[in-house]
């Protein structure tokens, strides 16, 4: 049998292809049931919506449990029963029903998402950088093929098959988890209630606070970039043109994810996170600026670049600062605030799409770029210096 890392690894972009493609089969699969949009919409708000509340409590759960293995074996097996569910649902059940279902499936969701990097520290002892550079790049590389794949299978059979296909490599995701060793976190039960342990965590731990803030605040940003971007090509006189662009910034984020990999040593993540917020600000802000569709793809190229390391450094924060017995809740919590930051980013842009698309490119990245600044919250030379926990520390 493989390694636990690779073993890791694998199972981690099985289960974020399936999160990735979900939003496009059941895109599809509303229009071919029901001839209308607003379902899918309405079943892909039901997915994504319970990440806030679901987090903390899947973070708790996991603190609390004997087996946190067994337990996002479970969770990915609920994935992936909620996605195969919804070819025979949607457009012949009630739609309270589907809702239904969709919420079940999307309450898993936190542990597909950030409860699975949570795993990653149990898997490795020393170079801690590449085993959550490489993770980031499991998400990198799932946007990049989880729309494409959806897009394809749809295409060759049918939506419900492709949403098939999806909820089967979810269900593999969670028989490899399931094989994964378990190190039990060492040291004392957290302080407050389970609910709560996390969300201090989050705010007393200064590179928890810092990272989660920024974080929080780009994905503000980010999260209206998709939007954004189809804008942005049209503007430049290309409407079909956004999916190379946000293609470019995938692929730029997963080959920056990989780079990172290569380095035998990483700077110290909260620099490296300034960093990557910073590159990643003033390179939505050029590409604003770009005169043409060529020079626009090679500004959302440099754009990814910037952003993929920036999730192998967050990750890593994540790992290193949470206190002993809190780290499934630091990760499902910091997750669940950024899909919901990404929310509001999106509902903003939808509230400012009669802006000029280039004035509101060059506005994500200031957002980008002003968020920088609050890493800054966790400076060790604000503070007394505070050392990441033994058994996670670097070599």
């Amino acid at each position: 049998m493989t390694a636990p890392l690779p073993r890791y690894l694998t199972a981690a972009f099985l289960a974020r292809l399936a999160d990735e493609g979900v939003g496009v089969t059941i895109a599809l699969l509303a229009l071919a049931h029901t001839g209308s949009p607003a379902l899918g919409a309405l079943v892909l708000t039901a997915f994504t919506a319970p990440h806030l509340l679901a987090g903390p409590l899947a973070g708790a759960l996991a603190a609390r449990t004997r087996s946190p293995r067994l337990l996002h074996t479970g969770a990915l097996t609920g994935f992936a029963a909620a996605l195969a569910a919804l070819p025979a649902l949607v457009g012949r059940a009630p739609v309270w029903a589907v809702v239904a279902v969709s919420a079940a499936g999307g309450c898993c969701g936190p542990m597909v998402t950030g409860g699975l990097s949570s795993l990653v520290a149990e898997l490795t002892t020393r170079n801690e950088h590449r085993a959550y550079a490489w993770d980031a790049a499991t998400y990198n590389a799932a946007s990049v093929t989880g729309p494409a794949l959806a897009a394809g299978a749809a295409h060759l059979w049918s939506p419900g098959t492709a949403t098939v296909v999806l909820a089967a490599g979810a269900l593999a995701a969670a028989a490899l988890v399931a094989t994964l060793p378990h190190r039990a976190e060492p040291g004392p039960r957290p302080a407050g209630t389970a609910l709560t342990a996390g969300l201090r965590a989050l705010w007393r731990v200064p590179e928890l606070r810092a990272i989660t803030a920024a974080t929080t605040a780009s994905f503000v940003g980010i999260g209206g970039l998709t939007l954004t971007t189809v804008l942005f090509a049209a503007h430049l006189g290309d409407a079909g043109g956004a999916g190379p662009l946000l293609t470019a910034f995938a692929l730029g984020a997963l080959t920056g994810s990989v780079l990172l990999t290569r380095l035998p040593t990483s700077p110290p993540p909260l620099r490296l996170a300034r960093l990557c917020l910073a590159a990643l600000g003033v390179a939505l802000i050029l590409t604003a600026l770009a005169p043409t569709y060529w020079a626009s793809l090679a500004g959302f190229a440099l754009a990814g670049l910037a952003d993929g390391p920036l999730l192998g450094a967050t990750l890593r924060l994540r790992a290193d600062h949470a206190p002993p017995g809190t780290r499934a809740q630091v990760f499902t919590l910091g997750a669940a605030l950024k899909i919901s930051a990404a929310s509001l980013g999106a509902a903003l842009v939808g509230l400012t799409g009669g802006l000029p698309a280039p004035a509101l490119l060059a506005g994500i990245g200031v957002i980008v770029l002003a968020s920088a600044a609050l890493t800054r919250l966790g400076d060790a030379r604000r503070r007394g210096t505070t050392a990441p926990p033994p058994e996670l520390s670097s070599p």
